[in-house]
């Protein structure tokens, strides 16, 4: 089962995550209350989270068992070339950074797990780390709980979630946390455990979708969840980062999913499909391409502000992403699968 209108979301929540990790002096962080949602935006990681465990039950749910070769087989074709384009492409401009433990760490997609070393090399892997533990996990999932109807883990996931939420408030707001750039700052954000709640509830939602299927113009309450979620961003300060957002995420993507109104009209429009598909190149790319960037500006001597850099690098780093998707991605990726390695 193919849900065409939830792809474009993935470009949504990844050019969110971009903008958030530009330079802050942007005229956007300028704007009373839209710094707000920029400033909140890495949120947007949450958002793949859940996603990402929603999309596996969609994708595996007619399954009686789920084959492990096969399965992590797929998901190394999916997602390793371009992982490791962009460290290709971090080290561009950044070799001096690289050492051959950090190397060792990154490619093995360990970084998440070690204090102190989730964000080295290109950072945006540490999520990528996070998914690794998610893709090694699924299939047991499945075949021991999931597929055969075991209500146990409804209860599991909600008592871990709530754990995750209180545990992750007390501690941002006790003496334990001694903020960012700092090793707790990194077991908070970017521990793999730290973020088990949302794949699991991403995978229920999963199960609630397939079993609960009911086409129907969901136009307005996806409307009034998404401004929930910008309002919710703006004026309440909460911790948001370990799956609190599941809140309103997960009907969002249930909405979204079963909608057919002009919204899935609008999100399954083959150009913005396309852009969803190429998001996680933007996501794993765009910090290389920005260090890249900012280099060919200084050769060349451009003297721009920081708001015309941004808008060119917007361009850049979606052209850029959609040559990835195309030619790097999408053909590896198919290669990888059609291998034979048994």
């Amino acid at each position: 089962m193919k849900i065409t209108q939830i792809t474009f979301t993935r470009f949504l929540a990844a050019m969110a995550i971009v903008i958030s990790h530009f330079n802050k002096d942007l005229f956007l962080y300028k704007i009373n209350y839209i710094s707000n949602i920029f400033l909140h935006a890495n949120v947007g990681v949450s958002y793949f989270f859940i996603l990402s465990g929603f999309i596996m039950i969609v994708a595996y749910h007619k399954k009686d068992k789920i084959q492990y070769f096969d399965y992590y087989k797929n998901r190394f074709a999916r997602i390793y070339p371009l992982y490791i384009l962009g460290l290709l492409l971090y080290l561009v401009t950044r070799s001096s950074n690289f050492n051959w433990y950090d190397g060792f760490l990154y490619l093995l997609g360990l970084q998440s797990w070690i204090p102190g070393k989730a964000m080295v090399l290109n950072f945006p892997g540490w999520s990528i780390s996070v998914e690794f533990l998610f893709y090694l996990i699924f299939p047991i999932l499945y075949n021991y709980l999931y597929s055969k109807g075991n209500k146990s883990i409804w209860v599991v996931t909600i008592i871990i979630w709530i754990i995750t939420q209180v545990f992750s408030n007390f501690y941002f707001s006790s003496s334990y946390y001694q903020g960012p750039h700092t090793e707790s700052h990194e077991l908070l954000y970017y521990f793999p455990l730290m973020h088990i709640n949302e794949f699991l509830i991403g995978n229920l939602a999963g199960i609630f979708f397939v079993k609960n299927h009911r086409q129907k113009n969901y136009d307005l309450p996806i409307i009034l969840l998404f401004l929930s979620m910008l309002c919710l961003l703006i004026f309440v300060p909460i911790f948001y980062h370990n799956g609190f957002m599941a809140l309103l995420f997960i009907p969002l993507i249930i909405l979204i999913s079963w909608n057919n109104g002009w919204l899935t009209k609008l999100f399954s429009l083959k150009p913005l499909e396309y852009l969803g598909e190429a998001s996680y190149a933007v996501y794993i790319t765009h910090i290389p391409v920005l260090y890249i960037l900012r280099e060919v500006l200084k050769w060349r001597k451009y003297e721009l502000d920081i708001d015309n850099v941004f808008w060119i690098y917007m361009i850049v780093v979606i052209l850029i992403s959609v040559l990835f998707y195309q030619f790097i991605e999408k053909p590896l990726r198919d290669t990888l699968k059609k291998l034979n390695i048994r």
